[in-house]
């Protein structure tokens, strides 16, 4: 799930070359990095990508099935679920099943068309307060709205467009084919049904805090003819309280969405619960040695790319796309006061340059940070060690 209120930004300010470098930014001289790469899974999508890309050469992929369902878990304690109702998890499931944390014995019901795995799961008197982005991306209008025109409009601030971005993360998460991934925010599913059809993993698990945004997801699964159930699960869940056991995941990715991931209420509800990962964090931030209001927005971004990083399986990817506001933008008076004064108001992380991007992954242990650009958008990639 993510915004695009400032995609609309005029690339004229920007060069249309694009670069790909752990730390390059815009390079006259370099060559385009949207190189083709052979994949044997067909790609669908809803918007039209820059690039046609033909498959050729076959991908030969290796399910890892024994475990790839074995990864829910409370996120209150973090410890693992048992299954309650269903002989096995997919997307037609959810419904009449419920999930039960073996040490806290919290139980968690499946609703209709996902399951419910937030902390404030089950209460009937109270319901976590989202910052702004997150609450807008949570209307009926805006999860209707986002595959019939909104994500196509991601086109103005340099997003190549699904099927391209869907070649292209495909390079980076090769080492992990086979395994499973987590859609974190995944918005409607675009991303988590073309993991799910294309076959090169073997549990694909679509996460998001909205409701109508998985309700949108469901849909277009149930309007698809042959789609893959088995391999896909919908989960509502807070991305600073991953429900998944540590280290059962192979990759975790987001797209275009990490700009919106809410800050502030995060910090809040970690405190008190979990000290020890919190004061880990407030260090690791302090590494970055950003000055002192950047240092505080990357300090709550930390906490989710640290809860990345926590699920992540040693030598697990993690890949994202976002908007990056750095290169020429950064000479344009008062940008920068206006983006602070907007991440106050929203609780989103609009937005962060490469040099924090790859500060906040490798704080949290994500190494070998590597990136594709293209005016402002990144595509970015990093690995927990193995």
């Amino acid at each position: 799930m993510a915004s695009s209120m400032l995609g609309n930004l005029s690339s004229a300010f920007l060069p249309s070359q694009l670069t790909k470098s752990s730390r390059a930014l815009f390079t006259p001289h370099c060559t385009p990095t949207f190189k083709r790469t052979s994949f044997a899974a067909k790609i669908r999508a809803s918007s039209t990508a820059f690039v046609e890309t033909r498959p050729t050469d076959p991908v030969v992929v290796e399910k890892d099935v024994s475990s790839s369902k074995n990864i829910l878990a409370c996120p209150v304690c973090y410890e693992p679920v048992t299954l309650i109702g269903a002989n096995v998890l997919s997307v037609d499931s959810a419904r009449g099943s419920s999930l039960q944390c073996s040490t806290c014995k919290k139980i968690y019901s499946g609703k209709e068309t996902h399951l419910e795995l937030t902390v404030a799961s089950g209460s009937k008197a109270y319901d976590d307060a989202m910052p702004m982005a997150t609450e807008f991306f949570r209307t009926p209008f805006i999860s209707f709205l986002y595959e019939r025109g909104w994500r196509q409009n991601f086109v103005w601030g340099g997003f190549p467009g699904p099927e391209k971005e869907f070649e292209m993360m495909k390079d980076y998460l090769k080492p992990v084919l086979g395994g499973n991934i987590l859609d974190a925010s995944c918005g409607s599913g675009l991303f988590s049904r073309l993991f799910a059809k294309s076959g090169l993993f073997s549990l694909v698990t679509a996460l998001d805090y909205s409701e109508n945004m998985l309700k949108q997801c469901y849909e277009f699964v149930q309007q698809e003819e042959n789609f893959p159930k088995e391999n896909l699960i919908l989960v509502r869940a807070d991305i600073a309280r991953l429900p998944f056991v540590s280290g059962s995941l192979d990759a975790v990715h987001a797209g275009a969405a990490i700009h919106c991931w809410p800050s502030p209420s995060a910090a809040t509800r970690l405190e008190g619960k979990d000290m020890s990962l919190t004061a880990q964090r407030n260090q690791a931030v302090v590494k970055l040695k950003l000055p002192r209001f950047d240092a505080c927005i990357t300090l709550f971004f930390n906490l989710q790319v640290a809860e990345v990083s926590r699920v992540l399986r040693p030598g697990g990817v993690f890949v994202a796309t976002t908007y990056i506001l750095d290169g020429p933008f950064t000479f344009i008076p008062f940008l920068k006061p206006i983006s602070q004064s907007f991440t106050q108001v929203s609780g989103s992380n609009f937005f962060l340059s490469e040099r924090e991007l790859e500060a906040v992954c490798r704080a949290c242990g994500l190494l070998n940070f590597t990136c594709t650009r293209n005016r402002q958008f990144i595509m970015f990639s990093a690995t927990k060690p193995s």
